[in-house]
């Protein structure tokens, strides 16, 4: 009852969105699609939920084809597109009654498996979708895509512009979702947000990087991370930058993420090149690799 995609490739008259992508997503897991705008998230899920035609491949979704078992997926999988697509001119419990008349069900027959995620907006169930906060929208557009009980749960991009409060919310109740026994595939832009799933998939320009959990994804980051941070963050950037034995330099919170490109690196060599840009309060030091640096090193 999972997803299983193979050699899926579509294109935009020259742009190419997917190609040859392959993965499986488990029953019951949490899967991340992580990824920057334009990479082919959205594509891809619009495949996967019969939206779109494949130019070629594969791909099967809670044991049913895409192509040939259309409607069948479509009464089986949950859809919350990135952007707000509820209707915004009916209230809350208006838009509910609306999709669970079409998938031919009630709120109160599958009332179980939204009410974690309903109390937190019965209280406004008569406001209109239009005047909803952003967290509030996406806890609406996530009760609508699970009132017929869905085996798969489709999200693109769901936390996008919502606050850090509601983002934290919405993952916990992913996980609660997931203990149900839904298949999720979640795509993200938020590199935060894929430690939070059960297994990865790194994807950029339509094509997929790495796949694994997210611990083992971070231990193949192949060399070894430093902060460095000084007085001047700008000229800190394009110093490192104009150093010869730079291997990656990127912009990381308050500090620059460095790695240097030979095996016998000495930070005081460092040191001793930025104060001769006219750098002071220089501070390096190692740090361990995040998702984001494992998708910067492999995005070169």
């Amino acid at each position: 009852m999972g997803i299983t995609i193979r050699n899926i490739s579509k294109s935009y008259k020259n742009v190419k969105a997917l190609q040859d992508i392959s993965f499986n997503v488990k029953k019951g897991e949490l899967f991340g699609l992580i990824g920057p705008d334009g990479a082919g998230k959205t594509t891809l899920f619009r495949v996967l939920t019969t939206l779109l035609f494949a130019d070629q491949g594969s791909a099967t979704v809670a044991e049913f084809d895409v192509v040939k078992d259309y409607k069948s997926i479509r009464n089986n999988v949950g859809y919350m597109p990135g952007r707000f697509s509820l209707y915004q001119d009916l209230t809350i419990e208006e838009n509910l009654e609306f999709f669970a008349t079409i998938f031919g069900t009630t709120i109160e027959e599958n009332y179980d498996l939204i009410k974690d995620i309903y109390i937190q907006i019965e209280p406004f169930k008569n406001r209109r979708a239009g005047k909803l906060s952003g967290g509030m929208k996406q806890k609406l557009a996530l009760c609508c895509a699970l009132i017929h009980k869905p085996k798969v749960l489709f999200l693109d991009e769901p936390t996008t512009g919502v606050d850090p409060v509601s983002r934290k919310e919405f993952w916990e109740m992913l996980k609660r979702l997931q203990l149900k026994g839904i298949t999720i595939l979640v795509s993200t832009p938020y590199m935060d947000e894929a430690a939070l799933c059960d297994r990865i998939a790194l994807i950029q320009n339509g094509k997929i990087l790495e796949i694994d959990t997210p611990k083992e994804i971070v231990k193949h980051y192949p060399k070894q991370i430093y902060n460095v941070k000084a007085n001047n963050m700008y000229r800190l950037i394009n110093s490192l930058k104009a150093y010869e034995h730079n291997h990656s330099v990127y912009p990381f919170g308050e500090y620059v993420h460095y790695t240097d490109s030979r095996t016998d690196f000495n930070t005081e060599d460092l040191k001793t090149y930025l104060e001769t840009k006219n750098l002071s309060n220089i501070y390096i030091d190692k740090t361990v690799a995040t998702i984001e640096d494992t998708f910067m090193e492999l995005a070169k």
